[in-house]
């Protein structure tokens, strides 16, 4: 029960896949403001069912047939083919949640493949995939919300003209990912 936890937590905060990989950046330099939590509720939840679901197509279909190469042409048709039915989901369960338009940010997020692909090369079995994929999607909602707060608190402020824009959001995501480095002494291994 540790170790799940300490993947949940490690996925969450020391090994963040939009600031330790660089899996996912596109929608947290896309998001809007106002679907900031529609966009990580629905990534983790899409996190979750692939991980989850990849791992275990892997290790149930993929590999008693010995078709481990094919591994690519299963896992991203699996993403894209449930991103609608989870987004219809989350509507219907949340519909004050603006959960329109969210297709082709969860689309081009990376992060979900990424995912997948590396619950089946750790192996460690369905619960540490589930671990992984879960502390994963809530990272990635904890920092696309440290994002959107910092790019409200910086658009009042006087920044220089070559600086506005994408380049002190990028800077910006550079000082959130060097203040996630500070949580790397949180586990001893």
């Amino acid at each position: 029960m540790t170790e799940l936890v300490l993947t949940l937590v490690s996925a969450a905060l020391l090994n963040n896949f939009v600031l330790h990989w660089p899996l996912g950046v596109d929608p947290l330099l896309a998001g809007s403001r106002r679907q900031v939590h529609a966009l990580g509720l629905a990534t983790l939840c899409l996190m979750l069912v692939v991980g989850v679901l990849g791992y275990a197509l892997w290790h149930w279909l993929l590999v008693p047939l010995q078709l481990e190469a094919l591994h690519l042409f299963v896992f991203l048709p699996l993403n894209v083919l449930l991103i609608a039915p989870i987004l219809k989901l989350l509507a219907h369960g949340l519909p004050a949640w603006p959960f329109d338009g969210l297709w082709a940010l969860l689309l081009g997020n990376a992060g979900v493949l990424g995912l997948a692909l590396i619950n089946v090369q750790d192996d460690q079995g369905l619960l540490h995939a589930t671990a992984l994929s879960l502390g994963a999607g809530l990272g990635f909602w904890l920092v696309l919300s440290l994002f959107q707060d910092l790019r409200e608190r910086t658009v009042d402020n006087d920044i220089p003209l070559p600086f506005r824009g994408l380049p002190i959001d990028l800077i910006g995501a550079g000082l959130i990912a060097v203040i996630f480095l500070g949580f790397s002494g949180l586990i001893k291994t």
